[in-house]
């Protein structure tokens, strides 16, 4: 094995130049022959990075983090549209001006809760993307929560501002879906984890955007009639807005441009963004031929392809993989964190706090703790491991609503201030710690456990699921938080350790590997050991090769 690390690069090399040659001609296709230099599996992945890694702070890599940094702006609105209606649902004159009761009812679950009716609608035209590109959909779903947002905001009855939240959550996840696949899409294997996954940590940047405009507003413009509610309305328009003027001057997935026969420029992207410029680099012609392998007899998509599923189900592989997509999207939206983030006003009413500024106050605290972790937890399961960390989270989630229903129970039955103090100092643990270990992967486990020609219509379900968790969080939310109070959180603390005996045994490790390196993973009688071996195989190349690279010096 050391002799083969040792081997790899002036082996890599020589064989890609040739490759390369025929890869540069302009505008025609590129075949696998042209770039049978390179034999694509996580081991040769793993030996050229131990032997020729490009450097992470190089032009091309520097101009990759920004733009995944304006795409991050798309993650905002959810997290914004969470955050602003938990708290300005905490606003006298905002319950006051639509006739809703300050407990909730299912009004109330009815103005949360259509956000993921309008989710799921949005999820279904998704598939798009396959047929004009990811950039365009995000264009268009910015563009219609720009609309959305107008519609809300000057709002003068309720069905009118149930309506615009409808149009706003539709185009937001078209906007939202089609965000985090192009970054799954665009990103180096090696850093997918920590850019793709930063992505969703932009949820609590929105969420802080949010909570403090409400608290500023509130403070400032309760005396002045609607304002101190339509205002951060209005500025929910603002991270959208900027994604949609400038979206269209980026690159296209190189993915999306393989299977449209644009090989060139799918070629030209990889080696900027992933090779820092260098033509020659062995990263360039893997990719390329493992991109190539999986369009090789395929079709290039139509609007008609929206009634065809078959690609979800036609093969024991795409069977499970469509399995953990769901089951991942069911578990980011259904393991107490919804109750947390929409209703954490009404929860701190039932263990006694009842001040309004108060409640807006711990509401930025919570979305400030959110983002500090989720930014840690982007670059940790680059480190740890999806598998790792999401057991760990899962776990230590569990034991933190065990003890917000004990302390609730405490301060309910008892009357016990300690026991009030203790729940929301663990409300606030459980946040950290869904942050650090679900909050990156969220939207991006589910893209990445999916097949390249799956990856679109997976993320529909991936919304769908999502959406109808998070509808039957939102909307049996406040009803059982008033009929049974902390026995919801009895509830989540057994649902989360189903959670994570579920994890243990069927998720698979993605953590390193390309997109097309999985396809062999899923391919094996059983995924879930298969991949754990391919990591461990990793490790030691690495391993190795960092050590002959050591002897040299």
């Amino acid at each position: 094995m050391t002799d083969q690390v040792r081997d790899a690069p002036n082996s890599l090399s020589s064989k890609i130049r040739s490759s390369h040659d025929t890869m540069g001609k302009q505008e025609q296709p590129i075949a696998l022959d042209d770039v049978d230099g390179i034999e694509p599996s996580p081991e040769t992945y793993a030996a050229i990075m131990a032997t020729q890694k490009p450097n992470p702070r190089g032009p091309g890599y520097i101009k990759l983090y920004l733009l995944a940094g304006m795409i991050f702006l798309c993650s905002t609105m959810n997290g914004f549209d969470s955050s602003l209606m938990g708290s300005i649902n905490a606003l006298p004159n905002y319950v006051e001006y639509f006739g809703l009761p300050k407990n909730g009812n299912a009004s109330t679950g009815i103005v949360f809760a259509i956000f993921q009716v309008g989710q799921m609608c949005g999820a279904l035209f998704i598939w798009m993307t396959d047929w004009y590109g990811r950039t365009w959909h995000i264009f268009f779903g910015c563009l219609g929560v720009c609309i959305g947002t107008i519609v809300t905001a000057l709002a003068t009855n309720l069905p009118m501002f149930i309506g615009g939240r409808f149009l706003l959550s539709f185009f937001a996840t078209c906007a939202h879906t089609a965000a985090p696949l192009y970054l799954v899409e665009i990103s180096p294997a090696a850093y997918r984890g920590t850019i793709a996954g930063a992505y969703n940590t932009f949820y609590n940047v929105g969420s802080i955007l949010a909570t403090s405009s409400v608290y500023a507003c509130h403070l400032h413009l309760a005396d002045r009639g609607d304002l101190d509610w339509r205002i951060p309305l209005w500025l929910q328009m603002v991270c959208p807005g900027v994604v949609f003027l400038f979206i269209k001057l980026f690159p296209e997935s190189p993915r999306y441009l393989i299977a449209n026969d644009q090989h060139e420029k799918a070629r030209e992207i990889i080696t900027k963004y992933h090779t820092n410029g260098d033509p020659n680099h062995p990263l360039v012609a893997l990719q390329m031929k493992e991109m190539l392998g999986t369009v090789q007899g395929g079709t290039k998509a139509t609007w008609k392809d929206i009634l065809d599923l078959g690609v979800l189900v036609e093969t024991r592989s795409a069977r499970y993989r469509l399995m953990l997509n769901i089951a991942f999207s069911w578990f980011g939206q259904f393991s107490g964190n919804n109750i947390i983030s929409y209703y954490l006003p009404q929860m701190l009413d039932g263990i006694g706090v009842t001040d309004t500024n108060t409640k807006l106050i711990l509401n930025i605290v919570y979305a400030v703790i959110g983002w500090v972790f989720s930014v840690s937890g982007a670059r940790l399961h680059d480190i740890v491991g999806r598998r790792k960390m999401l057991l760990g989270s899962t776990l230590g989630m569990t034991i933190c609503l065990a003890l917000v229903a004990a302390g609730a129970a405490g301060k309910v039955v008892y009357g016990n201030s300690a026991a009030a103090t203790m729940s929301i100092v663990f409300i606030f643990f459980f946040g950290a710690i869904f942050a650090t270990g679900y909050t990156p992967m969220q939207p991006i486990y589910p893209a990445e456990v999916v097949s390249n020609k799956m990856r679109a219509k997976a993320m529909g379900t991936f919304k769908l699921t999502a959406g109808a968790a998070g509808f039957l969080n939102t909307f049996v939310g406040p009803i059982a938080l008033t009929n049974i109070g902390y026995w919801f959180y009895v509830f989540f603390v057994f649902w989360d350790t189903f959670e994570m005996a579920f994890m243990y045994f069927f998720f698979v490790e993605t953590k390193g590997m390309t997109l097309e390196e999985l396809d062999a993973i899923f391919e094996a009688e059983n995924p879930r050991k298969a991949s754990i071996e391919a990591k461990k195989m990793q490790k030691r190349i690495i391993k190795e090769g960092r050590g002959h690279e050591g002897m040299k010096v």
